[in-house]
């Protein structure tokens, strides 16, 4: 991690690894909250401790991108550190740059321990609203999908918004994976099974990815969208529900569609922005797409592959009803954000192995 921990921080990851050893009902007793419920949920413990920390920690409310982006940058990069746990080990992890199309792209690689065969290997896009995250960021969430999955993982450090406003983390999207596909078998993976995946704004990257690489040789086989971002424009109900007070509001939503659209004469109901929003869905690579039950993005994640069936495309939805928007980096405190990453991960190389080729781990 490029940036240190102050010692208020410190102090917090120690706390919050210790009270991960307690008993779920103390978390709840703890947050001073009764165990809280919604559209027939209930909050994982964990999460609710955590969300009242933040909440006492942070009384000004800083949206996800505020009161400045670079701070904001900062502030996410030391929350990942804080939230993330033990780092799981991979064979390998090494960074490196390939080519864009406006200059080198960032990557880091990940590898499992063993193989007997090449394994697949996946092109991620991290989340962050296109204007936060980086590969440290989503280090550990990579980490997990790398060693449960027995995959390789590509990780890509696209350009942000605002300097670099849409559609330049979709150009460095496809760059990678269209370098990713050319140089699998130089990776040690198989370039039969090359595959693109992401959280959030990093779905969304995945899911317009998929679209736009549609017919093409080198398109990914198979896309993994966690929680995605897929459709700005149609109001739902889980919008409404959760649009304030877990950890991604909508203020934070309009904010990042601000910062990524602004200037670009580019539109929320553009399917480049929108994929839900595409005429045609037929065609595509199968997709696992991951919703939380407390997410605001969580209706538009289901709708979408709920249209990706009735187009023909396969696609398989697992929702974890206890969770909020960013359980990814919430392992650390959570047994069930870690269980379920692993899950993720498990259920992600099962759909790549179906696809056909030599998928022994």
């Amino acid at each position: 991690m490029t940036d240190r921990l102050r010692l208020a921080d410190r102090v917090e990851r120690w706390i919050s690894r210790a009270l991960v050893r307690l008993p779920a009902p103390l978390h709840v007793r703890l947050s001073g909250e009764p165990a809280h419920t919604a559209d027939g949920q209930t909050l994982d413990p964990h999460v609710q401790l955590v969300r009242a920390l933040r909440r006492r920690r942070n009384p000004q409310r800083y949206g996800l991108t505020e009161p400045a982006v670079e701070i904001a940058r900062r502030r996410f990069r030391r929350e990942s550190v804080l939230f993330r746990g033990p780092v799981t080990p991979v064979g390998s992890a090494r960074d490196f740059d390939i080519p864009g199309g406006a200059g080198p792209i960032r990557v880091r690689h990940y590898a499992p321990a063993e193989t007997t065969s090449p394994p697949p290997l996946t092109v991620y896009l991290h989340g962050g609203g296109f204007t936060i995250g980086d590969l440290d960021t989503h280090d550990e969430a990579c980490r997990i999908l790398c060693r449960h999955g027995g995959m390789q993982i590509l990780s890509v450090e696209y350009r942000l918004a605002p300097e670099h406003p849409f559609p330049a983390a979709l150009d460095d999207t496809l760059a990678a994976l269209r370098w990713a596909r050319a140089h699998a078998a130089e990776l040690g993976a198989d370039p039969a099974r090359v595959a693109v995946g992401g959280d959030s704004a990093g779905g969304n990257l995945s899911a317009v990815a998929s679209q736009l690489t549609r017919g093409e040789a080198g398109r990914p086989v198979a896309q993994l969208l966690i929680y995605p971002a897929v459709d700005s424009e149609t109001k739902r109900p889980s919008q409404a529900m959760f649009s304030e007070g877990y950890f991604l509001s909508q203020a934070d939503r309009d904010a990042f569609a601000r910062f990524y659209l602004d200037g670009t004469g580019a539109r929320g109901d553009d399917p480049r922005v929108s994929p839900l929003l595409a005429p045609d869905l037929a065609g595509l690579p199968p997709a696992l797409v991951v919703t939380a039950g407390f997410d605001l993005l969580r209706d538009e994640g289901e709708a979408y592959a709920a249209a990706l069936q009735a187009a023909g495309t396969p696609a398989r939805v697992i929702r974890f009803p206890a969770h909020v928007h960013g359980f990814l980096h919430m392992t650390g405190i959570s047994p069930a954000a870690r269980a379920a990453m692993v899950r993720i991960a498990e259920a992600w190389r099962e759909l790549l192995d179906g696809l056909g080729g030599d998928s022994s781990p």
